[in-house]
């Protein structure tokens, strides 16, 4: 049996909002395996555990250039939200995202070693880490390259969102834009949300129905047949790919019209988009020493 410290029941809190008791529990039965404790707490608790993809766990920006039809998006990294905020490190990320759009680099090495003011991308960024005295770093980008249209938007420089689309209002693809990095759909219809993600909440969702079962065995209660067991599970699925694709989804300007709907009221369609969060998927340092051992504390009286 896996040893259950203060320090990991404190960050599965801190992943899904649930109780220290949840946590210590859910990690106790996954065998301190944090993706499946986390699992575990979704099936238990419902959605409010299902919010760890979206929890900012980094700091830095993300940075756009579009520029004749030529879209770039970046995220570029910092140790501190003060050094996000910081000019020089806003410049070297527009100067990366200007870059990406202009020599379309194959990865983030070439990107790094593309030149910028005599130097190169790289030798810039490294000057600027011994100025400030903080580590940063580039860690994706994104281009489009387009014959039709690209919008933006951009969310506190923590959510950037570029788009590809075609048709007679540029309005309604700032509306997109807006809309996605809202409801953060993972991919633009249901048939292309990644089969690793429908797997991931149909286990949810048979893990959950099982639960429910067991539960009304206890109680003495009918259990379902495996037939409404197999229709509830499908209509979990179905359910879930028409909250992450984008074409399914509800406007948020209106709530009473699909995305789908309102392209094609607008005589409109979507090529592509690509949404990034800054620091999504990427553990957060924790500096705060006195906070750390009043989590510790707390998780050792549970």
């Amino acid at each position: 049996m896996a040893a259950i410290t203060a320090a990991m029941v404190g960050e599965l809190r801190a992943k899904t909002d649930a109780p220290m008791m949840q946590c210590k529990k859910a990690l106790t039965e996954a065998e301190g395996d944090m993706a499946r404790a986390e699992e575990i707490l979704r099936v238990k608790l419902g959605t409010k555990a299902g919010n760890a993809a979206s929890r900012i766990t980094a700091e830095g920006v993300v940075a756009i250039h579009i520029a004749g039809g030529v879209g770039a998006l970046v995220e570029i990294n910092s140790e501190t939200d003060f050094v996000a905020k910081n000019d020089d490190f806003l410049a070297l990320g527009n100067n990366a995202a200007r870059l990406v759009a202009e020599h379309n680099p194959a990865d983030v090495a070439a990107l790094l070693a593309l030149p910028l003011d005599g130097s190169t991308l790289d030798e810039v960024r490294l000057a600027l880490i011994g100025k400030i005295g903080e580590n940063m770093t580039i860690r994706r980008f994104q281009r489009f390259e387009t014959a039709a249209k690209l919008a933006s938007y951009s969310h506190n420089s923590r959510i950037g969102v570029l788009v590809d689309f075609d048709g007679p209002d540029e309005q309604v693809g700032k509306d997109l834009a807006m809309h996605i990095a809202a409801m953060k759909p993972v991919a633009l219809s249901s048939e292309q949300v990644p089969a690793e993600l429908i797997e991931k909440e149909r286990s949810v969702a048979a893990l959950k129905a099982q639960e429910d079962a067991d539960k009304a065995v206890a109680e003495g209660k009918p259990v379902q047949s495996p037939e409404i067991l197999a229709k509830r599970l499908e209509g979990s699925i179905a359910k879930y790919l028409k909250e992450v694709s984008l074409l399914n989804q509800m406007f948020v300007k209106n709530d009473k019209q699909s995305i789908e709907q309102m392209l094609k009221a607008a005589n409109t369609t979507v090529k592509a988009f690509t949404m990034y969060v800054v620091g999504e998927g990427i553990e957060k340092k924790q500096d705060d020493f006195a906070a750390e051992v009043a989590a510790q504390m707390a998780a050792s009286k549970q």
